[in-house]
């Protein structure tokens, strides 16, 4: 971009015709500063991007808006709480264009949904959601004074002991998510090398014997003898085989 280019870019350019009397360049070009933001201005409305400050279900199509979405609205004045301005906020939904207006609420320093949608619930009970209560303000500023906890202390111990047994579940819940795996995995594969090499001890003293035999006694002999340890052998290998996946189950569970 040339120097030229880049300063209509960035509205600098001062064009041949201006006379500093003209004032502005916004004047100068007969606009105002914010340029189409600002074409309602003169009925005070200003458009800017607004984010939903909390998810709202829709009230044209029923859809839900989640919170942090924005939207193009426009914001004007309607009121006032004491020194302190009252501002709404139209726009319009993208999935069924909806027109939702919002306005501020100073006094509990919230936003307040006027029409067009309805607020998702989200709120909960702490019992429902087995969770502890939070002291309100009031409360965790009188714990500062020393009176005040002597007289909750005996209450504060019942709920405690009340809570106990949902504590030890959380507790074991943290320890087999952030148990020793690693030992635990370590422990399995030894005594899994363990019966792998008594496993192969042991063939390996069955096929001494096979031998064995098939050097000194006739023939028929030795062969219904190794008949008798090839089936003796699979029989034990099936054994071993079951033995094994038992202990695996076990030390992993």
């Amino acid at each position: 971009m040339s120097s030229l280019a880049a300063a209509r870019a960035d509205n600098f350019y001062y064009p041949p015709e201006w006379t500093p009397q003209q004032g502005s360049l916004n004047k100068f070009h007969g606009q105002h500063a914010l340029r189409e933001r600002a074409r309602k201005i003169d009925q005070g409305i200003l458009i800017i991007r607004f984010e939903m400050p909390f998810n709202i279900w829709c009230g044209g199509c029923q859809s839900m808006i989640a919170k942090g979405v924005r939207f193009n609205a426009e914001k004007k004045q309607v009121g006032n709480y004491y020194s302190t301005k009252i501002w709404s906020f139209t726009m319009k939904a993208a999935c069924c264009k909806q027109e939702i207006v919002i306005h501020t609420d100073p006094k509990n320093c919230e936003y307040v949904i006027i029409s067009g949608a309805e607020r998702k619930n989200e709120e909960f009970d702490a019992e429902d959601a087995e969770t502890l209560a939070l002291p309100a303000d009031e409360e965790r500023g009188k714990l500062a004074d020393p009176f005040y906890r002597l007289e909750h202390e005996g209450e504060d111990l019942q709920k405690g002991k009340e809570a106990e047994p949902f504590l030890v579940r959380l507790q074991r819940s943290s320890d087999l998510k952030h148990a020793d795996d690693y030992s635990r995995n370590r422990a399995l594969r030894a005594e899994i090398r363990v019966s792998h090499v008594l496993y192969k001890c042991l063939l390996f003293l069955l096929l001494l014997v096979v031998n064995f035999i098939w050097m000194h006694y006739d023939l028929k002999v030795s062969v219904r003898f190794l008949k008798f340890n090839i089936m003796t052998g699979f029989i034990f290998t099936i054994l071993h085989d079951s033995l094994y996946l038992e202990e695996s189950k076990e030390t992993c569970c």
